[in-house]
Formats: structure tokens, C-alpha cells, sequence
């Protein structure tokens, strides 16, 4: 399977800026081909690599005012490598978080997956759940709403569709987390959220939204929520983002079988 995906960001900087941009794939995928550029009113920055333990690959750029542009494309073939977490990873993806408060969500969680045993069937049970019960409508949610005030709405985008997952999970026992990905075949196209489950020594997909096949997904970052996996963090100055545009294609489109537990490949 060969992907290529792309993603283009402008931004108006109007106060000297520390920026965190997570768009480039991550380390577990091998890109064939690969570019990044940042260039401040057409003149070139040179951003600096920072990997976290899970293999997402931060670039922080200091910006002065003006426009930036950020520009990354990579051709990805073949596999991912397989992720092995720690005992203290699994501890992590097991509390609750800013956004996936599975401490308030426990009773919930408890009433809605009652006696439902092992945890490929959680799994499906908790998806089918968020998915229906939750409505898909753009521009509906905050950044700083979490699983809580997604409930208490019913609607969403699909970073609020995984932490909702992410949390009912982590409220049942099973360690839970977020994944940014590229998504092939996902309409509108965006960068995409979906939640990870570890069941039976791997970390399964679960996307409620359905809207992009799983096995053709492409890793950018992975954390407790989207605290962890912004595509943009702002850490000092100010940016006004004007412009994302993305891209993901891959050279067959595969068939997403929901009865089957599906791995970021």
C-alpha cells in the first residue's frame, strides 16, 4: 500500500512567535520521499526536529511577524512499525486527561456497556454507541470542550467523537488514547482524529465517525487527547491561522470491515 499525503498551513504572525507544528508522518512509518519548508513572507526558516517517546515528530519554528507558510508532503509505503508500550504507557492511557474525563464518564460507561466481557466487543459496543448517538456537524464544538460537554451535546467533529471514546474506554478498564492521523478517503478532507484501544497486545483503531477506511490511515501523532496531538501549538506570540489545506491518497482505497480489529499500518 503506498500513501502520499500533504498538508499546507498559512498562518498571519503578528507578534513574534514560538511555534509546535505535529504534521510531518510519524517515526513508526518510513516515507519514501518526504519535504518540509517554512518560509516567512517567502524567506526560508529552518525548523527544529523534537521527537516525543511515542514517535511523533514535533518541528518548532521561531517566527518573527509576518506570513508563514508551512508546506510538508511524504510518500509512505509498506508498514508501520509495530508500537510496544511500557507498563507506564498503559498506566497513562489508563487515567483520565483533560479532554477524556473517564472519572466523571464512569457511571455512564457502566450503566450503557454492562455486561458486555471481553474487550474486541467493548470496542465495537463503545463505537456503535458514540457513533449513533452523536451527530457529525462542523464548527459545533470548542478546542477546549471535552468528552463531558460532548456528551451533554450529542454532536461533534471527530477529535470530540475520539475523546468520547477515548473516555467510555478508559472508564471500562481498557487503556485508551488519541491518534492524529491522514486519512485516504476521508470527505471533507482535514487532518482526522480516531481513538486507539490496547486489546489482545495491540493498539485497534476505533473511528465512531466511519468516515475514512482504517487499515489506510498514516500515523502523525499520538498522546492522552488533543493536548498531545494539536497540529499547531502556539507557545508564545500570537498566530492567526487563514489557511489549511491537506491531502491523503493512497493507490487502492481498501474496504473497512467494522467487525475486524484494524492496527495503524
Amino acid at each position: 500500500m503506498e500513501r502520499n499525503v500533504s498538508s499546507r498551513i498559512v498562518l498571519d504572525i503578528t507578534d513574534p512567535a514560538d511555534l509546535v507544528f505535529a504534521i510531518a508522518v510519524a517515526e513508526q512509518h518510513i516515507p519514501a520521499v518526504e519535504s518540509l519548508t517554512v518560509r516567512l513572507d517567502g524567506v526560508p526558516l529552518e525548523p527544529r526536529e523534537v521527537s516525543d517517546a511515542h514517535g511523533t515528530r514535533l518541528h518548532r519554528v521561531q517566527a518573527g511577524t509576518g506570513r508563514l507558510v508551512v508546506e510538508y508532503s511524504a510518500a509512505v509505503a509498506g508498514q508501520a512499525d509495530a508500537d510496544e508500550p511500557t507498563e507506564a504507557d498503559l498506566l497513562a492511557y489508563s487515567r483520565p486527561s483533560r479532554y477524556a474525563e473517564s472519572d466523571a464518564l464512569l457511571p455512564t460507561a457502566a450503566a450503557e456497556f454492562r455486561g458486555i466481557q471481553t474487550g474486541a466487543d467493548l470496542l465495537a459496543s463503545v463505537s456503535s454507541w458514540v457513533g449513533t448517538r452523536l451527530a457529525y456537524v462542523s464548527g459545533s464544538s470548542l478546542p477546549t470542550d471535552g468528552a463531558v460537554r460532548t456528551l451533554l451535546n450529542r454532536q461533534g467533529v471527530c477529535r470530540d467523537y475520539s475523546h468520547l471514546c477515548v473516555a467510555f474506554l478508559r472508564a471500562l478498564g481498557i487503556p485508551a488514547r488519541l491518534a492524529a492521523v491522514y486519512a485516504p478517503g476521508l470527505a471533507p478532507m482535514d487532518f482526522h482524529a480516531v481513538a486507539e484501544a490496547w486489546i489482545d497486545g495491540r493498539w485497534c483503531v476505533v473511528d465512531a465517525t466511519a468516515l475514512a477506511p482504517r487499515a489506510s490511515l498514516v500515523r502523525i501523532a499520538t498522546g492522552r487527547d488533543a493536548a498531545d496531538t494539536a497540529f499547531l501549538n502556539v507557545m508564545s506570540g500570537r498566530a492567526d491561522l487563514v489557511e489549511t489545506t491537506i491531502s491523503a491518497v493512497v493507490d487502492s482505497l481498501p474496504f473497512d470491515d467494522v467487525t475486524e480489529l484494524v492496527s495503524i499500518a
